[in-house]
């Protein structure tokens, strides 16, 4: 999925709406928008949640979309398979940083930060692998109600949800740590990735993987 530079802020703002969130799942309108824009708390960034060992040789970052069908395919097929050989081995670190298109795509990273930092991933992975019929609804409503049960299959209530939903201060530090790794990354699609500091398209994983082995073997002759 692309999303050009230029459109990350106007994107964010989208996201920001407050009354577009899945507690009140109402469509806004534009002006709607702006208003609840300047309404947000200052946003701060927050830090990355990452898998394996801290001082694994590589870091691979994926700036991912929960909206994005690219990204679902990755996490179903090709994530499984990088934590099996690489992470889960020590190799290489993974962090994922989420990138919001749209306030949809916020409702979802929201949810997935709910459960806290060590539930983000297992939560992640939800959302991903049911995003074909959570995202087939045809109403915020439907959408929200989706969520609601990916939520309670991680053991989130209700009343935690609508928590999560509704903390202002949590949607502008999302916003604002997606907006800020996004423009300095130069991100313009998803998913991309960043091998250790290389911007890497996504493709397929007999592809991917002669990039890792090749940056693991850099750091090895260096190290």
């Amino acid at each position: 999925m692309m999303l050009l530079r230029r459109s990350l802020i106007a994107a964010a703002t989208a996201a920001l709406t407050v009354s577009a969130l899945p507690a009140l799942a109402q469509e806004a309108k534009p002006a709607d928008n702006a208003q609840a824009a300047e309404q947000m708390p200052e946003g701060k960034v927050l830090p990355d949640i990452a898998l394996g060992q801290a001082d694994a040789p590589v870091t691979i970052i994926e700036y991912a979309s929960f909206t994005c069908s690219h990204c679902a395919a990755f996490h179903d097929q090709n994530l499984p398979k990088l934590k099996a050989e690489y992470v889960d081995t020590g190799k290489v670190k993974f962090i994922q940083r989420d990138v919001y298109f749209d306030a949809v795509g916020l409702w979802a990273g929201i949810l997935a930060r709910c459960g806290g930092d060590e539930k983000y991933y297992a939560v992640s992975d939800l959302i991903f692998g049911d995003q074909k019929n959570w995202l087939s609804a045809k109403s915020g409503d439907e959408i929200a109600a989706n969520l609601r049960k990916i939520g309670a299959k991680a053991g989130m209530t209700p009343e935690q949800m609508d928590t999560c939903w509704n903390d202002q201060q949590k949607v502008a530090d999302l916003v604002t740590t997606f907006q800020t790794h996004a423009t300095a990354d130069q991100i313009e699609g998803t998913p991309t990735f960043i091998i250790a500091g290389e911007k890497v398209q996504n493709q397929p994983w007999d592809d991917l993987k002669k990039i890792i082995d090749a940056k693991l073997a850099e750091a090895e002759s260096k190290g």
